[in-house]
C-alpha cells in the first residue's frame, strides 16, 4: 500500500476514542517530515478526510499542504479549505497540536491580506480564538491577529465581543501588547476612548526589558486620546511602569508631547498651526485623523467652559469666544455636543439664543440602577479573581525562594533597635 493511503487509513480508523487519538498523534509526528515532502500532492488527500471528525489528522496534512509560498490564485482556493477547517474542526482534538493549529490560523490571516480581504478572515479567527481557548480569561496568539483584521476590516464591534473578556493568562508578552494595542484603535473606531485609554495605558506600563516598537505607537495613541477624552495628559508615566519606559518612550514621541503642550495653552490658533507644521510626521505615523479630533477637542472643551460660567449665551457670541469662523458653525458643534451627551442645553432658533441646562440624570432610573449593580458584581468578582491570585502567587516555590534570598540581605543586627523603652 502507498505510504500516504496507508496514513490516511490509520487517521480514518484512529480518529474515535481518546486512546486512539493518543496512538494517532505519535503516528503523525513521525510523518510529519514526509508529509511536508508531499505538501504539492496533498489536496487529494484532504478530500478523504472529514474535518469535524478526523481533526487532528487533517490538521497536520492541512499544514503540510499550506506550508509552501503560495500566489494570489492559490490563495483563492486555501482560504475556503482552511475556513471550512476552522469552523468544523474538533475543539478537543486541535488542542493536542496548539502551534500547528495557531500556523494553520496565521497562515489564513495571511492569504486574505494577500487577497486584500481581510473580513474573510475575521469571522474564522474568531472561532479559531475560541475554539483554542480554555477559557475566556486565557490569551490566545490568535487573538491579536483577529482583532487585528477587525480594525482592516472596519468590523469594531466585531472586534469588541473579544475585548469584553477580561484576561489573566497570558502565553507570550508579545500577545497581550498587540492584544491591547489593536483593541484599543477598535475602540478608538468606535469613540470608546475611555476604553481605549484602558488598552493602551496596558501596553505602556507593561514589563519590559528594552523599549519596543508596539509601545511606543501605543503611546502616541495614547497621548491624543487622552487630550481627546480628559483634555489632559500626566506627562509622567505611573511609578509601576518599567524604568525602560520611564526613561525612553517620551524621546520617541517629542512631537505629541509638544502637541500635548500646545494643547494645554487653550489657544486654539497656536494648536492648528503647530498641527499644519507637523502634519507629515503625524501623517507618517497614520495618525493624522486622530490629531484632527484633538483639534476638534479643543473648541469642544471651550464650549463647555462656558457653560460653567454663562447660563444662557448668544451663538454669535459663542462663536467669538471659541474662535468659529460663524454663528453656524458654533450651532453645528453645540448640537453635536448636545446629541452626544456632553453638554445640556437648548437652543432657541428665532433669536440665536442658547440656554445652558444642568445635567438632567437622577441616577434612580431602573436602568442606571441595573449599570451600577453591574458594576459592582464584576468588580467583587475581579477581587475575588485577585484575591485567588495572590494566594497562588504567596505559594509558589520561586516566588518564596526569591523573597527569601531578599530577605537575607537584612537583617535586625543590621539596625539600632532598643530593647528597652525609657518611660
Amino acid at each position: 500500500m502507498d505510504p500516504m493511503e496507508a496514513l490516511v487509513a490509520q487517521i480514518q480508523g484512529l480518529s474515535s476514542t481518546p486512546g486512539d487519538i493518543a496512538r494517532l498523534h505519535i503516528i503523525l509526528k513521525q510523518a510529519d517530515d514526509s508529509l511536508r515532502a508531499e505538501s504539492t500532492r496533498l489536496s487529494p488527500v484532504l478530500g478523504q478526510l472529514a474535518p469535524s471528525e478526523h481533526s487532528l489528522g487533517f490538521l497536520y496534512v492541512l499544514d503540510a499542504f499550506t506550508s509552501g509560498q503560495i500566489s494570489k490564485q492559490q490563495a483563492e482556493t486555501s482560504v475556503p479549505i482552511i475556513t471550512g477547517f476552522i469552523n468544523a474542526c474538533n475543539a478537543e482534538q486541535i488542542r493536542l497540536a496548539p502551534e500547528k493549529f495557531v500556523l494553520v490560523c496565521k497562515r489564513l490571516k495571511d492569504q486574505v491580506m494577500m487577497l486584500e480581504a481581510p473580513i474573510r478572515g475575521v469571522g474564522p479567527l474568531l472561532t479559531a480564538a475560541r475554539k483554542l481557548q480554555l477559557s475566556t480569561e486565557h490569551l490566545t496568539p490568535l487573538h491579536s491577529d483577529f482583532l487585528m483584521l477587525c480594525v482592516l476590516a472596519k468590523c469594531y464591534k466585531t472586534g469588541l465581543s473579544i475585548l469584553e473578556d477580561d484576561i489573566f493568562e497570558v502565553d507570550q508578552p508579545r500577545d497581550l501588547f498587540l492584544y491591547c494595542y489593536y483593541g484599543g484603535m477598535i475602540c478608538i473606531g468606535l469613540k470608546r476612548f475611555q476604553k481605549a485609554l484602558d488598552l493602551l495605558h496596558n501596553v505602556v506600563t507593561a514589563p519590559m526589558s528594552t523599549l519596543n516598537a508596539i509601545a511606543v505607537e501605543a503611546y502616541k495613541k495614547y497621548i491624543l486620546v487622552s487630550l481627546i477624552h480628559h483634555g489632559q495628559l500626566s506627562t509622567s508615566l505611573p511609578k509601576y511602569a518599567s524604568s525602560v519606559a520611564q526613561r525612553s518612550l517620551k524621546n520617541f514621541c517629542q512631537p505629541y508631547i509638544e502637541l500635548a503642550n500646545s494643547y494645554g495653552t487653550e489657544k486654539i490658533a497656536e494648536l492648528e498651526a503647530y498641527v499644519q507644521t507637523n502634519t507629515e510626521k503625524f501623517e507618517n505615523d497614520n495618525n493624522l485623523g486622530l490629531v484632527k479630533q484633538v483639534v476638534l477637542s479643543m473648541y469642544k472643551r471651550n464650549i463647555q467652559r462656558l457653560t460653567q460660567t454663562y447660563l444662557t449665551l448668544s451663538l454669535q457670541d459663542i462663536a467669538n469666544t471659541v474662535q468659529l469662523n460663524s454663528p453656524k458653525e458654533a450651532e453645528m458643534h453645540v448640537l453635536q455636543m448636545i446629541q452626544d451627551g456632553e453638554i445640556y442645553a437648548t437652543i432657541n432658533q428665532r433669536d440665536g439664543m442658547v440656554r445652558f441646562l444642568e445635567d438632567p440624570e437622577q441616577y434612580k432610573t431602573c436602568e442606571m440602577i441595573e449599570n451600577i449593580d453591574s458594576s459592582i458584581q464584576r468588580i467583587m468578582a475581579l477581587s475575588r479573581k485577585l484575591s485567588a491570585m495572590d494566594e497562588q502567587i504567596s505559594c509558589d516555590q520561586l516566588y518564596l525562594s526569591k523573597v527569601g534570598r531578599e530577605r537575607q540581605r537584612y537583617d535586625f543586627d543590621d539596625f539600632d533597635v532598643p530593647t528597652k523603652f525609657n518611660i
